[in-house]
C-alpha cells in the first residue's frame, strides 16, 4: 500500500502494521517528536486522506478534514492514505557522515556533568541543535547534542553522570584526553529555523543546556534580529554551570534575554526561584506566533510543550529533545 506525504509529495511503499513515526524516522522525513508515548503532542500529523489506526489519546477524533490531526508516534498505518506533516519550509538534510575524533580535553561543569571536546578529523556539517552518536568503544556508543556551531574549532559535549549508566559512567571513570571517537551524524530535526523572523523561546534543563546554546549562538551569529528568550533550569546551585557564558553572550547580544531559574535552595544574584514552567508562564501569558526550542529532561520537555501549547504557540512551531536513559 501507498503513504502519501504531503507537502513534500513523496510516495512510499508501506506495510500494513506499520508505525507511522517510525515510517517518517526511516526516510528521513523532517518531523519533530519527543516523548514517543502519545503525551506531548509534538509529533503531530494530519491525515488528508484515507484512515489510520490511532491509538494515541486523540483516539476518536475525525481522521479526514479539517481537525484530522493524529499523534505519529500512534498512529499505525492499515491502508493506503496521505498525511501531511507540519512545516516544512526549512527542511534541512546534512549528508550522514561517520568520522574519527580525538578528546582534547575533559572538564568538569557540575558535580555530575563533564564537558568533552573533541576535535574532529574532517568537518562535520549540521544546523544548531542536532545531535550526534558518539562511540567511546564498541560497548559504549550513545546520542550527544552539540553545543556549539559548525565553525568552532572543536566539538562540545555536556555529559550528565546517570548512576548506573554505562556510557556515562564509563566517560567519567575511563575516558582520557587523546582518546579516539568514532563521530556518526548528524541527527535530529529540533535545529534552528532561521527563515523565522517572530520571538524565540529556548529552554534548556541541565545539560540541555548544550542544543540551546547551539541555537541561539546559531541565531545570534547569524544576524537573527528575534527576540530570544533563553530560560535555563536546574534542580539546585550546585547543578548551575555556563552562567558566565550566558551572560556574555546577553551583554553582547541586547535581542537576548537570559533566565537562570533554579528549583530548591538558595539563589544569587539575577537567579530566580523555582520551576521553569511557572517562570515562563509568569513571564509570557501569550505565546501566539512565537517559535519555542525544549531540550531536557522527558518530563520537563512534556510539561514545557504542553504550556506553550496552551499559551498559543502552534504545534508545527514547537521543536523538542527530550534526554531518555539507555534503552528508552
Amino acid at each position: 500500500m501507498e503513504l502519501v506525504i504531503e507537502p513534500l509529495n513523496l510516495h512510499l511503499n508501506v506495510e500494513s502494521g506499520m508505525n507511522l513515526l517510525d515510517v517518517l524516522r526511516s526516510n528521513e522525513v523532517p518531523i519533530s517528536y519527543s516523548c514517543m508515548s502519545g503525551r506531548c503532542g509534538t509529533c503531530r500529523c494530519r491525515v488528508v486522506e484515507g484512515h489510520v489506526r490511532d491509538n494515541g489519546p486523540e483516539a476518536g477524533r475525525p481522521q479526514v478534514g479539517k481537525d484530522a490531526y493524529v499523534l505519529a508516534c500512534q498512529a499505525v498505518l492499515t491502508e493506503s492514505c496521505k498525511i501531511e506533516i507540519p512545516e516544512t519550509d526549512e527542511i534541512v538534510v546534512h549528508p550522514a557522515r561517520i568520522i574519527k575524533g580525538t578528546v582534547t580535553a575533559i572538564e568538569d561543569a557540575t558535580h555530575d556533568i563533564r564537558r568533552i571536546r573533541i576535535k574532529s578529523a574532517k568537518p562535520l556539517e549540521f544546523s544548531p541543535g542536532q545531535y550526534v552518536t558518539l562511540q567511546f568503544t564498541p560497548e559504549h556508543i550513545r546520542p550527544y547534542s552539540m553545543a556549539g556551531l559548525p565553525g568552532d574549532t572543536e566539538m562540545e559535549f555536556q555529559i550528565r553522570k546517570v548512576p548506573g549508566g554505562h556510557v556515562s559512567n564509563y566517560v567519567f571513570n575511563e575516558l582520557t584526553v587523546g582518546a579516539t571517537v568514532r563521530i556518526s551524524g548528524p541527527l535530529g530535526t529540533a535545529y534552528l529555523r532561521r527563515k523565522h523572523t517572530g520571538p524565540m523561546l529556548c529552554v534548556g534543563g541541565g545539560t540541555g543546556l548544550a542544543p540551546v546554546l547551539s541555537i541561539v549562538r546559531g541565531a545570534l551569529e547569524d544576524g537573527m534580529s528575534n527576540p530570544i528568550h533563553l530560560y535555563f533550569g536546574v534542580r539546585s546551585e550546585q547543578d548551575l554551570y555556563d552562567s558566565e557564558r550566558l551572560q556574555a553572550l546577553s551583554k553582547r547580544y541586547p535581542n537576548l534575554k537570559v533566565n537562570v531559574v533554579i528549583a530548591t535552595g538558595p539563589i544569587g544574584p539575577g537567579q530566580r526561584a523555582g520551576l521553569v514552567t511557572d517562570a515562563i508562564s509568569q513571564d509570557l501569558p501569550s505565546l501566539a506566533g512565537w517559535r519555542a526550542y525544549l531540550c531536557g529532561a522527558p518530563a520537563m520537555v512534556e510539561a514545557l510543550n504542553l504550556l506553550v501549547s496552551r499559551q498559543g504557540i502552534e504545534p508545527g512551531c514547537i521543536h523538542a529533545d527530550a534526554f531518555y536513559p539507555s534503552g528508552v
